[in-house]
C-alpha cells in the first residue's frame, strides 16, 4: 500500500481513480479502459514532476522520513555480499539502533555501519527508531578500528533523528561517545565514504558522517537540529518546523552549496521509495567510484585530507 504525504494529496487522488478504472476492467469482464488509464498514468507523472520539481525545505523533510524509503538494512542486503554482523560494545550491550559487519561492497572488501530505524512497528522499536545509545556508537568505534587494522575501507549509510536523549543513555556518557566516534572518523588511514540515506540529525549523524566522502541523496536532510526541536527552541512551539527548516538550510542543494557534502545523488522521479531497487543500485555505484578514487592515497594523506575537508566547511558560498 502507497503512502502519501501532505503534499502528495494531488497525486494519491489520481492514483486512486487508476485503482478504481483496473476494479472495474476487471469486474465487468474487459471492458476497454486501457487508453483512459494511461491517460491518467500521464497526468500523475506531470504531476509528481511538477511537484519533486519545487520541494520546499519542509517538503523534502517529509520525503527524508517517508516510511517506505529504503533503509540501512535494505542498501545491506541489496549491496553487501558475504555480510558478517558485529553485535556489542565489549562494554556494556548490544544496541541495534546501528549495524555494523563486514563484507563486500560490489566485490571489494570493506566495513559498513549504519543507522537502522525499521520498516514496520515491530522492528522499529527493536532498533529504537534508529536513535543509537552511547553502546552503539562504541561499537562504531570497535568496527572502525577493525577496518584500520585490516586495511578496510568503511562505508556508513546515515539515517537518524539523532542519537536517544534518554536519560540512560545520558548516564553512559552518551556526548562522550559521540565525541570520541566522531574523532575515531578523522583519525583512521582508510578510505571512507558515508551516505545520507534520509534523515541525518545532530551529532547522533556526524558521528558517522566525518567521512574523506559525504554523499546525500537527492531528497535526504543533514541538519544540527531537527525543525521541530529548532522551532520549538526559537518560536516555543513544533509547528514552524517549516520556517526552522528553510532556515537550517537542511538540504543537500544547499549543503551543496557550503561545501558541507561533496555529491548529490539523484533520487527516482517521486523520491528513492517510488524506485527502491534503482535507488539502491545508484548508491552502491557512487559508493564504489568514491572508494576507487581514494584507492591510491597513503593512510597520512587520507587522515590529513579528511581534516583539512572538514577545517573548511562554511568558508565559502551561502551563508
Amino acid at each position: 500500500m502507497q503512502t502519501y504525504l501532505e503534499f502528495e494529496k494531488p497525486i494519491a487522488a489520481l492514483e486512486g481513480q487508476i485503482r478504481e478504472l483496473r476494479s472495474v476492467g476487471k469486474e465487468s469482464g474487459g471492458v476497454d479502459i486501457i487508453e483512459e488509464i494511461h491517460k491518467l498514468e500521464g497526468k500523475v507523472s506531470q504531476q509528481i514532476e511538477k511537484l519533486y520539481g519545487n520541494l520546499d525545505a519542509w517538503q523534502k523533510t517529509q520525503v527524508a522520513r517517508h516510511p517506505m524509503r529504503p533503509h540501512c538494512s535494505d542498501y545491506i542486503k541489496a549491496l553487501v555480499e558475504d555480510f558478517v554482523p558485529l553485535s556489542g560494545d565489549r562494554l556494556f550491550s548490544e544496541d541495534h539502533a546501528i549495524v555494523a559487519g563486514l563484507g563486500r561492497w560490489q566485490g571489494q572488501r570493506v566495513a559498513v555501519l549504519g543507522h537502522e530505524k525499521g520498516a514496520d512497528t515491530q522492528a522499529r522499536v527493536k532498533h529504537n527508531f534508529g536513535m543509537a545509545r552511547p553502546e552503539g556508537y562504541r561499537k562504531a568505534i570497535r568496527v572502525m578500528d577493525m577496518a584500520e587494522r585490516f586495511n578496510l575501507p568503511v562505508v556508513t549509510l546515515v539515517d537518524t533523528a539523532g542519537a536517544y536523549p534518554g536519560i540512560g543513555a545520558e548516564e553512559r556518557g552518551q556526548s562522550e561517545a559521540i565525541a570520541r566516534c566522531t574523532d575515531k572518523c578523522l583519525q583512521i588511514g582508510v578510505p571512507f565514504v558515508s551516505v545520507i540515506i534520509g534523515e541525518g540529525g545532530s551529532g547522533g549523524a556526524l558521528a558517522l558522517a566525518t567521512a574523506s566522502r559525504i554523499v546525500m541523496l537527492e531528497h535526504s536532510i543533514y541538519t544540527v537540529a531537527s525543525p521541530e526541536a529548532c522551532a520549538s527552541i526559537l518560536w516555543r512551539s513544533s509547528s514552524e518546523a517549516d520556517q526552522a527548516a528553510a532556515a537550517l538550510k537542511v538540504t543537500a542543494q544547499d549543503l551543496s552549496k557550503l561545501g558541507v557534502i561533496d555529491r548529490i545523488l539523484r533520487e527516482p522521479l517521486g523520491g528513492a521509495h517510488r524506485d527502491r531497487e534503482r535507488m539502491m543500485a545508484d548508491v552502491g555505484m557512487a559508493v564504489s567510484e568514491e572508494l576507487a578514487q581514494m584507492a591510491s592515497l597513503s593512510a597520512r594523506d587520507l587522515i590529513d585530507q579528511r581534516r583539512q575537508k572538514f577545517l573548511d566547511m562554511g568558508r565559502t558560498g551561502i551563508v
